[in-house]
């Protein structure tokens, strides 16, 4: 396209991705309020370290078994309406949780939240697949898990301000709100096709389809003949779909520590108060915040002048090392601020891969990125549901802190030489 067309193109595309920035924020307030209540919370039902892992754990079950019909049935049907009605469902069950009465009934309700937003990042993939040009899309994943880490970052203050004034049931009804709004405002705006939406121009729809013509010709298809099948023994066979979920689930075993067990590790171990561990347990969401977005863009940089090949998989692997590099004296320093000065920087070098993981389920996976993405994210939360029960086994069994760190730190290693077999190029529906 020349120059005065793009000047001339709508930019409809870009409001779209602000919702989605939204909604990824939504879905991490959601989820790290339970972290962030966990000490109140812990006393007021009597959970023990053991319980209080499977608390943290029964979301992230839930959520990686519905990962892939969650991108299956964004493929299929469309974001508009599943992404509409996933939210509605899974704000059901944050309110909820206001209601609990025990163990038991938290277990369930977190179990049940989890199976709504479980579709919400493989959704999300599946618009971007149909509303961004391919040089936009490692971008558009970083700052959405940077808005995503923001809302996080903010919620353990929110939170502890809150349940100290007025209980740590009051979070939820509030959180819960903003999803059900979100929901609907999504539903209004959104349209599954960039055509079928009347803000959009000629110049902006050439644009969004001039690097995406191979999907372009599918979801042609997809309109003349019905729902293309997912090939599911060509993607459970695919080498580079191994190493993609291999990567994932040694970067969300490692991330979850964070929004699990991270504020009570700084209340319990480093001596913090409620409030100052709720400040500082919102730190490395907030660094991931900056990484995230920083790390698409120099993705998308480098895809632009060394190829994709080496653009995704360079500063993956760079971001990997170094957080093994600083969460290891991070957990042994003595000094409580020194220690939450390496956790940070740690997290923040993880979150640096997190927008190039994203993208790359879209470079490999084509018209099928919904799916694609959904087997990422449930080998991802997979570790996710394993970290939290162990990271309460580990410690009420040994009474060491810093066990689940040190397995987290061997785990980023591996992470990063998965990348180094991941091949940006190679479409995951080839074996």
């Amino acid at each position: 396209m020349t120059l005065q067309e793009l000047s001339k193109a709508t930019r409809v595309r870009h409001v779209v991705l602000l919702l989605l920035v939204l909604h990824y924020g939504n879905t991490y307030m959601d989820r790290v309020a339970i972290a962030a209540a966990a000490p109140l919370l812990r006393l007021d039902f009597g959970l023990d370290e053991i319980t209080l892992g499977i608390v943290f754990s029964a979301f992230s079950l839930s959520y990686a078994l519905f990962q892939i019909p969650g991108g299956w049935l964004a493929d299929r049907k469309g974001p508009r309406r599943v992404l509409t009605g996933i939210v509605v469902w899974w704000s059901i069950f944050t309110t909820a949780t206001a209601a609990a009465w025990n163990a038991i009934s938290l277990i369930v309700i977190r179990f049940m939240f989890g199976t709504g937003e479980a579709g919400a990042f493989p959704s999300a993939t599946r618009a971007f697949s149909r509303w961004l040009p391919a040089t936009e899309r490692g971008f558009a994943q970083g700052i959405t898990h940077s808005g995503a880490r923001l809302a996080g970052a903010a919620t353990p203050p929110i939170v502890a301000f809150m349940m100290l004034r007025w209980g740590w049931r009051l979070p939820f009804v509030v959180f819960g709100l903003m999803g059900f709004f979100w929901a609907a405002v999504w539903y209004w705006y959104y349209r599954d096709r960039p055509e079928d939406h009347r803000n959009v121009n000629a110049e902006e729809l050439a644009l969004i389809r001039s690097t995406t013509n191979t999907e372009s010709g599918n979801e042609a298809q997809q309109s003349s003949e019905g729902p293309v099948k997912v090939p599911w023994r060509t993607l459970l066979t695919s080498v580079n779909m191994r190493f993609i979920c291999l990567m994932y689930f040694c970067y969300v075993f490692t991330f979850w520590i964070y929004l699990s067990w991270f504020p009570t590790y700084l209340v319990e171990t480093r001596g913090f108060s409620i409030l100052a561990g709720g400040f500082f347990a919102g730190l490395p969401l907030f660094a991931g915040a900056l990484t995230n977005t920083l790390g698409g863009w120099i993705s998308d940089s480098l895809c632009g002048k060394r190829g994709v090949r080496f653009g995704r998989r360079v500063p993956a692997i760079c971001g990997f090392l170094v957080a093994v590099v600083c969460m290891v004296p991070g957990v042994f320093v003595d000094n409580a601020y020194l220690a939450v000065a390496f956790l940070t920087l740690a997290a923040a070098a993880m979150e640096f891969t997190t927008g190039i993981s994203w993208a790359v389920t879209i470079d490999v996976g084509r018209e099928f990125a919904g799916t694609v993405s959904g087997m990422m994210n449930m080998a991802g939360n997979i570790g996710g549901t394993i970290s939290p029960a162990l990271f309460g086994v580990i410690v009420q069994l040994t009474g060491r802190w810093e066990y689940p760190f040190l397995i987290a730190s061997v785990l980023c290693l591996l992470a990063g030489l998965s990348w180094m077999k991941i091949d940006p190029e190679r479409s995951v529906l080839v074996t």
